[in-house]
């Protein structure tokens, strides 16, 4: 069995970050090993939640396993919340990933033109280095023009745009680029592929469905991840993730009282594993 690491916050309540990729990575058929890097009571769309901060168990983790000789097919990098943590994933980088080990990052610090709260723009192109050290790296169009420094488009770019940006994003270092949120087609949400060693593009279009929810850009990480773990190229792995992240959307919606802080992405599994198979 596939054993991969990831690493990114904890919210108690909330479907986002840990709480979707350990549930997700497991049921696609790898062993999911974690390491938090912060505990919330809830994630921040609730009010009032606490946070804990584990910084200073980041290093302390990594020497224990590093002393138990572990290692891992795969790292894959979520929410990290400090320019410390950017350090210490690029010493963790060092430590677990080496040849034949798939290294994931997923810079989740801005959407819709504005960085989350407590993220600057020094931090966004701190992250864009990161980035340069990975595999594979998934960004969101505001993410990916933060760390390239340009400004964000809004809604009005084309497909020129975008190719230009994956461009700039592949020449901070990584081998293959995913940008999501791609909507240069009426009506449609796609996401774009780009290999930088083959210099082959490929994009992949749905419906653009009418409602936000928290947490589907981890959903759609973590089931591209674990796919192409298990072996899937980067267009399968691709589709895998669009397709499965709006079958979830749509499982909610089905509920008139359906949950307003995440989608129920456990009733969309049975189709997910089917495919898998």
């Amino acid at each position: 069995m596939k054993r991969i690491v990831t690493i990114q916050d904890i919210s108690c309540v909330g479907k986002c970050s840990l709480t979707v990729a350990l549930p997700i990575i497991s049921a696609m058929g790898v062993e999911a090993g974690i390491i938090p890097t912060a505990v919330l009571s809830t994630h921040t769309a609730f009010q009032n939640f606490t946070f804990h901060d584990l910084t200073d168990e980041i290093q302390k983790i990594a020497d224990h396993w590093k002393s138990l000789n572990l290692s891992f097919d795969g790292i894959y990098t979520g929410y990290l919340g400090s320019f410390q943590q950017l350090d210490l994933m690029t010493s963790f980088f060092a430590g677990f990933g080496g040849k034949g080990k798939l290294i994931f990052v997923d810079p989740c610090m801005a959407d819709n033109g504005k960085l989350y709260p407590g993220f600057t723009k020094d931090f966004a192109l701190a992250m864009g280095k990161l980035c340069g050290k990975a595999d594979i790296i998934a960004p969101n169009i505001t993410e990916a023009c933060l760390m390239v420094g340009q400004d964000y488009p809004g809604e009005d770019y084309d497909e020129a745009y975008i190719a230009d940006l994956m461009q700039k994003l592949a020449a901070l270092g990584s081998r293959k680029v995913i940008l999501k949120g791609v909507g240069y087609k009426k009506g449609l949400c796609g996401v774009l592929s780009y290999d930088r060693e083959s210099g082959k593009s490929t994009e992949y279009f749905h419906e653009l469905l009418p409602v936000k929810f928290h947490g589907t850009g981890d959903i759609f990480a973590s089931v591209a991840f674990a796919a192409l773990i298990l072996g899937k190229d980067i267009e399968e792995a691709v589709r895998l993730a669009a397709d499965f992240t709006v079958l979830s959307i749509r499982k909610t919606l089905d509920h008139e009282d359906h949950n307003w802080y995440g989608v129920d992405f456990e009733a969309a599994f049975p189709e997910l594993l089917k495919r898998l198979a």
